[in-house]
């Protein structure tokens, strides 16, 4: 799978993130890195969106900025997630295809757990009407 990745700010979590990503067979896009937060969020959900990557992550201190940026693009819907489950939940019922996570209070053992779960987890097809009510 091909997936975005940007950060406002250059962080262990994210270099441990992306070689997680690689060492399962992922390819990473880096995208955005060091810019601001609206550029990171706008343009890993733009790869997203444009095709350019299956998924994305972003990542900034809170992780509330990246999430809120990425979801003014068409098609994207960014999850902020803290733990697991919610990255599942994300998928399963929102089919959320941008992971948004915070740079202050993800751990990396903890931010592999998000990431697994956001990878894994396949969207419910009984949820795509309601998902739907929320497209552009």
């Amino acid at each position: 799978m091909r997936i975005a990745v940007g950060s406002d700010d250059p962080a262990p979590l994210v270099e441990q993130l992306i070689a997680w990503l690689c060492e399962h067979g992922h390819e990473v896009v880096r995208v955005g890195d060091g810019a601001l937060w609206p550029e990171v969020g706008r343009r890993v959900a733009e790869a997203v969106a444009h095709g350019r990557a299956d998924r994305g992550v972003v990542c900034c201190w809170t992780g509330t900025g990246v999430a809120i940026a990425a979801n003014k693009v068409g098609d994207v819907r960014a999850a902020l997630c803290t733990d697991a489950e919610t990255a599942r939940g994300a998928r399963r019922w929102n089919d959320a295809n941008v992971l948004a996570l915070s740079l202050r209070l993800t751990s990396a053992a903890i931010g592999v757990e998000i990431l697994e779960a956001f990878l894994d987890t396949e969207p419910d097809p009984a949820e795509q009407a309601t998902i739907a009510q929320v497209q552009p």
